[in-house]
C-alpha cells in the first residue's frame, strides 16, 4: 500500500475538532450555554447551516421519522447511512443519535448497534426511556449516551400521554432522581422537557453532567429547539417555541416564482443549456427522418 494511501486510515473514531461529550461537560463547567438543535426531517443541509454559525448539538432520528420500528438487518444498516450523511455535511457538531427502541431493549443489542453507530460517526446515542441496567452496560462498553428525562416523546407518549410532569414536589425529585441515576450509571449528559422552570434549573445546577432544556423554560446548561418550530413551520405553535423564520412562505415563493417562469415559457432560457455543432446537428436530423422504428 503506498504511503498516501495510510494516511486515510483511521484506527480511531475520536477527532480533535468534534464537539464529543468531554467538550459539553466544559462548556456546562464554564457556565457556557449549550446550543442543541434538532433537524427532524429537514435534513443534513440544516444541520450544517447551524454548525457554521456554532451551534454544539445536532439531535437527529433516522430519516422519515423511523425511530421505533425495525423488521429487517436493511432498515436498520440505514441508520448508519443517516449518521453517515450528516456527518458528512457536518465536521465539528455533535452528533446525538435517536436509537431506534428495539435497539436497546436488550443489553447486547445496544453495544452491538450503539458501537456501530459510533464508528459511523455519532458522538453519542439517545436511548429514550432506557433502564438503567441497559445504560450501565453501555457504558461499561464505552458506548457513549446523551439522553432524556421529565416528558417522553415517542411512542412510550401512547402511555404516558405528552403532558406537563414535575409538577409537584414528589413528581419533580422523582424526575431529578432518574437524571441522578442516568449521570450515576454513566450518561454524559441528558435534555429535561416540559417540567417547570425552578425544577429543571435546580436539576441542572444539581447534576454534573450537562443538562439542556425543551420546553421548560428555564436556562439549564442551555436550550434546544426543533427545526420544525425555529423556521414556524407547525401548523400550531408550541407554546414553548419561539420562530425566528417563516420558512415554509419562502419555500412556497420560491417554487411558485419557478413554477410560473416554468409555465409562462421564462425558463429555461438561452443561457441554461448549449447547442449542439451545426453538422453534428445536421447528421443527427438526417438519422432521424430515415428512422422508421
Amino acid at each position: 500500500m503506498a504511503d498516501n494511501e495510510h494516511a486515510n486510515i483511521k484506527m480511531s473514531t475520536a477527532s480533535k475538532s468534534r464537539k464529543n461529550l468531554a467538550y459539553l461537560q466544559k462548556m456546562k463547567d464554564n457556565g457556557e450555554k449549550i446550543v442543541q438543535m434538532c433537524p427532524a426531517e429537514l435534513g443534513p443541509f440544516f444541520a450544517m447551516a447551524a454548525e457554521m454559525v456554532g451551534c454544539d448539538i445536532c439531535r437527529i432520528p433516522q430519516m422519515l421519522s423511523m425511530r421505533t420500528a425495525y423488521n429487517t438487518e436493511d432498515e436498520l444498516l440505514c441508520c448508519g447511512y443517516t449518521i453517515r450523511k450528516f456527518r458528512e455535511y457536518t465536521k465539528i457538531i455533535h452528533i446525538n443519535f435517536y436509537m431506534p427502541v428495539a435497539t436497546y431493549a436488550t443489553k447486547d443489542n445496544a453495544v452491538r448497534y450503539g458501537a456501530e453507530w459510533v464508528f459511523d460517526g455519532a458522538d453519542s446515542m439517545l436511548p429514550m426511556g432506557i433502564t438503567n441496567d441497559v445504560l450501565k452496560h453501555m457504558s461499561d462498553n464505552y458506548v457513549p449516551t446523551y439522553g432524556h428525562i421529565g416528558a417522553i416523546s415517542g411512542w412510550q407518549t401512547n402511555a404516558t400521554g405528552y403532558k406537563r410532569v414535575g409538577k409537584t414536589a414528589e413528581d419533580a425529585f422523582r424526575i431529578f432522581m432518574w437524571g441522578y441515576e442516568y449521570q450515576e450509571n454513566g450518561m454524559g449528559g441528558m435534555t429535561i422537557e416540559l417540567t417547570p422552570k425552578e425544577v429543571s434549573q435546580a436539576i441542572a445546577e444539581k447534576l454534573r453532567v450537562p443538562v439542556v432544556s425543551i420546553a421548560g423554560g428555564a436556562p439549564c446548561d442551555g436550550s434546544e429547539m426543533v427545526d420544525m418550530d425555529t423556521f414556524g413551520v407547525m401548523p400550531k405553535p408550541a407554546s414553548h417555541s419561539k420562530s425566528y423564520a417563516q420558512l415554509l412562505p419562502f419555500l412556497c415563493e420560491a417554487y411558485m416564482g419557478w413554477l410560473e417562469d416554468v409555465r409562462e415559457g421564462n425558463y429555461p432560457e438561452e443561457k441554461h443549456g448549449y447547442h449542439m455543432d451545426p453538422q453534428e446537428l445536421e447528421k443527427f436530423k438526417d438519422m432521424m427522418d430515415k428512422f422508421e422504428g
